[in-house]
C-alpha cells in the first residue's frame, strides 16, 4: 500500500530531479516551469555520488537520471528504492536501454522509465500519472521476511527458523496467517528432514526457464506440514556444490512473497550471486552463532561485512544460540557477549539438547515435544515484537527481490 504523505496536494506535483547531464537538467527546467502545477527541484551529479545526502523529502515524484551501464549505480538505485518504497514514486530516465535494464527496472517497482532521448512532455505526463498513485489496482501484499544466516556451521540455524516460522504461524487465528518457510540451502538443506516432509521444490525443471513458475507451479511445489504451515525445499545434493542462476531464486521469492503474509528463509553459509538480493529484501536478518569466543568473532565480522556492503540500514541482529551461564562456572557471560557484540546483540537461545534432538529424530516441532517449553518461550519474545515493529515500517522494507 502507497504511504503517501498527507501533506502532498494533489494538484501540485513536486518533482526532484537527479541528474549529471546539464542537456536533460535545461530540458526539464524548460518544460517542468512552464507549468503552473509543479514545482522542480534539480540536484545536480549521479545517483551513486549524490546518494548519502539525498533526500525524497515531501516530493511526488522522484526522477532519477541513471547509467544503466554501470554496476554501482543500479547499486545505488536499489538501495534508494529500499529506502523510500514506493512513496514516492520513481521515474527512471536512461539512455543505454534494453530488455535486461527492463527487467531489472519493473522488479525494483520503479514507477515508470523512459529511454532518451525524452520529449519533455512525455516526462512531464508520467510524473503527472505516477503522483497520483495506482487506480482501481487491489492493494499489492507482500510478506514480511525474517531470514537467518549462520555465521558457522552447525550453529543451529534450522530450528530456529523453523520454530520462528511456527511462532508466525500462530501468531493470528487458526488459518488467517499464511507461513512460508524456505530452504535455500541446496546442497545441505534440512528443512523438509526436520519436519518430516517430502521436499518438492524441482530446481531442473524451472531452471532453464525461470518466468514460467507462476501460482500454479508454487502450489504443486509447496510440501505442506499438518500445522499449516507451507515449506519449499529442494532435495538437497550434499556432493554437487551448484550455483544457480539468480533468476531462478529472486523470481521464487517473488512469488512467494506475494502469497503469504509471512516467509521465513533459511540461508546456506556459502555467500552466493543471489545472496545479496534476498538480504536486502528481508525486513529482519538474523545471524545465528554459537557460544564461543570463535563463534562471536565470526558474528561480528560477518554483520560489519554486511552492513559494509549492503548499507546500515539492514541492520542485522545477532542471536546467540545454545546459551548457558553457570553460577560459578568458567566459561563466557552474558555480560561478555553483549560487550562483543554491541548494539547488534538481539538476544539468547538456551541449551535444550534433548529437546531439540527429540523433535529432529521426530520430524516434529518443539511445540509437539513439550508445549511451552523455554526455547519455543525465548524465540516468541524476539520475533513478536519485531514482527509488530515491521507492521509499522514504511513499505521501503517490504520484500524486492532482483537479480544483481
Amino acid at each position: 500500500m502507497l504511504d503517501r504523505p498527507d501533506n502532498v496536494v494533489p494538484n501540485k506535483v513536486r518533482v526532484i530531479a537527479l541528474t549529471p547531464d546539464e542537456g536533460l537538467e535545461q530540458s526539464l527546467r524548460t518544460t517542468f516551469g512552464a507549468s503552473g502545477k509543479i514545482d522542480l527541484t534539480v540536484v545536480k551529479g549521479d545517483l551513486r555520488s549524490q546518494e548519502a545526502g539525498f533526500s525524497a523529502g515531501d516530493s511526488s515524484v522522484v526522477i532519477v537520471d541513471l547509467d544503466a551501464g554501470n554496476a554501482d549505480e543500479f547499486a545505488a538505485l536499489q538501495r534508494l528504492m529500499n529506502r523510500i518504497g514506493r512513496w514516492p514514486p520513481v521515474v527512471v530516465v536512461t539512455e543505454g536501454f534494453n530488455a535486461e535494464v527492463g527487467r531489472r527496472l519493473v522488479q525494483m517497482r520503479v514507477a515508470d522509465f523512459l529511454v532518451k532521448p525524452i520529449d519533455g512532455i512525455d516526462l512531464v505526463r508520467a510524473c503527472a500519472r505516477v503522483a497520483q498513485g495506482p487506480v482501481g489496482e487491489e492493494e499489492v501484499r507482500e510478506a514480511e521476511i525474517f531470514t537467518f544466516l549462520p555465521a558457522a556451521g552447525g550453529v543451529g540455524v534450522t530450528t530456529l527458523a523453523i520454530q520462528t516460522a511456527m511462532t508466525l504461524l500462530n501468531s493470528g487465528p487458526r488459518g488467517g496467517v499464511k507461513t512460508c518457510l524456505v530452504d535455500l540451502d541446496f546442497q545441505h538443506g534440512a528443512c523438509a528432514d526436520y519436519l518430516d516432509l517430502e521436499p518438492r521444490l524441482d530446481l531442473s525443471e524451472i531452471e532453464p526457464r525461470p518466468e514460467r513458475l507462476d501460482r500454479q507451479l508454487l502450489e504443486v511445489m509447496l510440501s505442506q506440514h499438518a500445522s499449516g504451515l507451507s515449506v519449499i525445499a529442494a532435495p538437497n545434493r550434499p556432493a554437487e556444490m551448484r550455483s544457480f542462476d539468480p533468476n531462478v531464486v529472486t523470481r521464487l521469492l517473488d512469488l512467494v512473497s506475494s502469497h503469504f503474509d509471512y516467509v521465513v528463509i533459511d540461508m546456506p553459509r556459502t555467500w552466493f550471486s543471489w545472496t545479496d538480493s534476498v538480504l536486502t529484501g528481508s525486513n529482519r536478518l538474523f545471524i545465528v552463532s554459537e557460544m564461543t569466543v570463535p563463534g562471536l568473532r565470526h558474528a561480528k565480522k560477518l554483520t560489519g561485512a554486511i552492513t559494509e556492503r549492503l548499507g546500515p540500514e539492514l541492520s542485522p541482529l545477532v542471536i546467540v544460540n545454545r546459551f548457558e551461564q553457570r553460577l560459578f562456572a568458567p566459561g563466557l557471560r552474558l555480560n561478555d557477549i553483549k560487550q562483543a557484540l554491541g548494539a547488534g546483540f538481539c538476544g539468547t537461545i538456551p541449551n535444550n539438547y534433548r529437546l531439540v534432538r527429540e523433535a529432529i529424530d521426530r520430524g516434529i516441532p518443539l511445540d509437539e515435544v513439550k508445549s511451552g517449553n523455554n526455547v519455543s518461550a525465548e524465540v516468541k519474545k524476539f520475533v513478536l515484537p519485531l514482527r509488530a515493529k515491521a507492521k509499522t515500517e514504511p513499505e521501503s522494507k517490504r520484500l524486492m527481490f532482483w537479480a544483481k
